[in-house]
């Protein structure tokens, strides 16, 4: 399937029912996650995209999910636990429980109908800290059929790594520091929290449970962050070497938040959705 000039290109206007965008409220440990779902026109049911941000979540990828909305998903943006606003606490352990429920709750039958989503085609698509959540969900539950991490944090790997040299800690105090938008954690809890998950947190550990999905991995060869020879290079390999049998990877010559590769991003994961999850007929453009 040829995935349509959605990048430039508006839906057509008659399409019924009409592109929607509401605001949606999930409830996860007893506080209430706020979210975005773009909902494509047409009648669908329409495959689903939830799209979990990074730390602390400057970039949240709202371009991402207006570009799969035209291209037929129905894209979720929503905030973790003690992010931006959100109550409770952050932390990593946390962000995974907030997927596991969103990516369960867009499903429920009530839900999924309201907004005429199929539960049946799931995508779960992340950044940086997002991606590893992303691969974690995705390998938590086989029923998420395609999932994508870009830029993904392989916090087994960096365990690791402060084990084998403890001098790098400093280096991982200072890339958790940033934490204004959050509430309820710090870098050195945010490190310790890491150190004792440990190797249950690698994602190249993750092969054995993601043999039967589609999987795209996307590095980026000017990051700072997560650099791919470390990050993305390793997982890559291991998936490989399983074998995860639909992998599809890619490094781009950008930086950790793709500044300046958004659309070739964009038209990367579209492509990988439309081969692996297609969208309704009824309900895309082109």
């Amino acid at each position: 399937m040829s995935v349509p000039d959605f990048l430039m290109t508006d839906p057509a206007p008659d399409l019924t029912p009409a592109a929607t965008t509401p605001a949606v409220a999930f409830q996860s440990a007893g506080e209430t996650l706020l979210g975005v779902l773009h909902v494509p026109a047409g009648p669908g049911p329409h495959p689903v995209v939830v799209l979990c941000h990074g730390f602390p979540g400057y970039e949240r990828n709202f371009d991402l999910a207006q570009a799969l909305r035209r291209a037929g998903y129905a894209s979720l943006v929503f905030h973790y636990r003690g992010s931006w606003g959100i109550g409770g606490s952050w932390s990593w352990t946390h962000v995974l429980e907030d997927a596991a429920r969103v990516t369960t709750a867009v499903r429920e039958p009530d839900f999924a109908a309201a907004h005429r989503l199929d539960p049946e085609r799931l995508a779960v698509v992340g950044h940086s800290v997002g991606g590893f959540t992303a691969l974690m969900t995705a390998a938590a539950d086989p029923s998420i059929a395609v999932v994508a991490s870009v830029a993904g944090f392989d916090f087994g790997r960096a365990a690791a790594d402060c084990r084998a040299d403890p001098a790098r800690r400093s280096r991982y105090l200072e890339l958790f520091g940033d934490v204004a938008p959050l509430r309820g954690t710090g870098a050195e809890a945010l490190l310790a929290e890491m150190e004792e998950a440990g190797d249950s947190w690698s994602l190249a550990g993750l092969a054995p449970r993601l043999t039967d999905r589609a999987v795209l991995l996307v590095g980026t060869g000017r990051d700072d962050v997560t650099p791919a020879p470390f990050h993305h290079d390793p997982v890559v390999s291991a998936y490989r070497a399983h074998p995860v049998g639909r992998l599809e990877d890619h490094v781009f010559p950008t930086d950790h938040g793709l500044s300046d590769h958004r659309v070739r991003l964009t038209r990367t994961l579209a492509d990988f959705l439309h081969r692996h999850l297609p969208p309704s007929p009824g309900g895309i453009d082109g």
